[in-house]
């Protein structure tokens, strides 16, 4: 009998033991099911995070001009244009900054949220301090004033030509091509001028420039790249004494940067304080060689003191220069180009204030303001994307190749200005990576070929395995593909948005 009770009574135990089990199952499984739940909402609020802030700030940028100039018929109109504005320089902060700071995120000497903080102090600096104040209205001479005289037909194809280069910066940002927001408002108002007055009205020789400069910008920012990233590894991180040749030349590389940059801004980047002519820069930046020169040069040995000689070692002297680099590069682009955002923009508001068409236009601070805020939510927001894409996705980069990127997009701006040729910073930049990346191929192809084999290869897998070692492919061609037919359809791409915009926006609001 006691035994009975005994074996009723564990049964029982056991019983309560598998039900609690099956109940705790049954709750873990509902719980890991409320965390995923919990943790897919969270995931959609993300989503939607930065385009609500994005939108946020287009309804801000319309209030702030209807504070300025208050509610009546005339002012309908800009405060229309710096929503669109507003909406033009988040996307040029979303696409065109992220080849200022992309190679310095993809060699690791900066973070992401350090990029993205110096990219948006540096370029509201650039905009805010030494911003243009005057801009041409038909977007460097592309389209004739006089071929648009009357007013209210200029309003609706600067809007259309707003419009149209900011969808297109957009959809360039969706695929992940870096392209150039000039290029785009130029398309943008060559639609809308050809819409708006015939082919007659566009400059066709400016055109052909500016299509010349799709080709010249890249290969010539590539090619410069590779020359100085030939220079380095031949002069310094191939030597054998690697630390000795660092002492000597990476002060000088340091000096050209100096001299690179100093005469860069001195021609782009101080208009609004000042004029300098290209000799008067140069002189400028010769000063500026001088100067980093001999303050680098004891920095560098000691730095490079009780380091092993190692490329390592030689790649951590190029650290802090890039990240200089980067910010002078945000700088200037941040003074050169947000007239690309605003300057449609300013055309709007001044034709709707003065009631004629013309050539130039002042630029109103207010309006200079919502473009450099603009830009830098727009990078803050979107930029993460396009920065990888540049910095990580076409080709392995290091703070010593990185260097050279950064290096060769302000020569080559300085060379552009000197020859008078229109170019892009978007271009030149990724070139640059693009021509990084080929030399790794050339120089590793040629390396591989020249070696001296020490012993007969045997069997068939080392011999394929050596084979696909001299066709190595250090540049993603996927990307080369998409980003080289991105630029060569911009133009024609915003200008046919544009044109059937304007068609759209005359035929409503006529």
């Amino acid at each position: 009998m006691v035994l009975l009770e005994s074996v009723i009574i564990l049964n029982l135990r056991d019983h309560k033991m598998v039900k609690k089990a099956r109940i705790n199952k049954t709750l873990d499984r509902d719980l890991r099911s409320r965390v995923s739940l919990e943790q897919a909402a969270l995931a959609t609020r993300q989503q939607f995070l930065a385009p609500s802030i994005a939108f946020a700030f287009i309804i801000l940028a319309g209030l702030i001009a209807s504070l300025i100039l208050g509610w009546n018929s005339d002012s309908y109109i800009i405060i229309a244009g710096a929503a669109i504005g507003a909406y033009m320089a988040l996307n040029i902060g979303a696409n065109d900054v992220a080849n200022n700071v992309g190679p310095a995120v993809g060699a690791n000497a900066l973070s992401m949220t350090g990029a993205l903080i110096i990219a948006a102090i540096f370029e509201s600096a650039g905009a805010l301090l030494a911003g243009g104040d005057v801009v041409g209205t038909i977007s460097k001479g592309i389209i004739d004033p006089s071929a648009v005289g009357d007013p209210e037909t200029f309003i609706w194809a600067m809007f259309a030509a707003l419009i149209s280069a900011a969808l297109w910066v957009n959809l360039a940002t969706w695929v992940g091509a870096p392209v150039s927001t000039t290029h785009s408002v130029v398309g943008g108002v060559m639609g809308a001028g050809i819409a708006a007055a015939g082919f007659a009205a566009v400059n066709w020789p400016k055109m052909s420039q500016i299509a010349a400069s799709w080709v010249i910008s890249p290969l010539l920012g590539g090619l410069i790249a590779a020359l100085f990233l030939w220079f380095i590894k031949s002069q310094v991180s191939d030597k054998d004494d690697k630390i000795a040749a660092a002492r000597r030349w990476v002060p000088v590389l340091i000096a050209i940067m100096a001299m690179a940059f100093s005469t860069y801004l001195a021609v782009k980047g101080v208009k609004k304080i000042i004029k300098i002519d290209l000799q008067t820069a140069l002189l400028i930046g010769g000063i500026a060689a001088a100067l980093a020169y001999f303050i680098t040069k004891p920095i560098i040995k000691k730095q490079s003191e009780g380091k092993p000689n190692t490329k390592k070692t030689v790649r951590n002297l190029f650290t802090i220069p890039l990240v200089c680099a980067a910010a002078m590069l945000s700088f200037a682009h941040g003074a050169n180009d947000v007239a690309n955002a605003v300057g449609p923009l300013a055309a709007i508001v001044h034709t709707v204030e003065a009631g004629e068409v013309v050539s130039k236009v002042a630029i109103p601070i207010w309006v200079m303001v919502v473009g450099a805020f603009g830009i830098s939510f727009g990078l803050l927001l979107f930029g993460p994307k396009l920065i990888r894409m540049v910095g990580e996705q076409i080709t392995k980069l290091n703070p010593l190749r990185a260097y050279c990127v950064a290096l060769s997009a302000a020569i080559t701006v300085i060379i552009a200005s000197w020859l008078g040729l229109p170019v892009s910073s978007t271009h030149i930049a990724v070139g640059s990576v693009f021509g990084v990346g080929f030399f790794r191929e050339i120089h590793w192809r040629i390396t591989t070929n020249n070696q001296k084999v020490a012993e007969v290869i045997s069997t068939e897998t080392k011999k394929q395995d050596s084979k696909k070692r001299r066709h190595r492919k250090l540049v993603r061609r996927s990307h080369f593909m998409t980003i080289i037919a991105a630029w060569v359809i911009t133009v024609p791409a915003a200008a046919i948005i544009s044109g059937g915009i304007f068609l759209v926006l005359v035929n409503v609001m006529a």
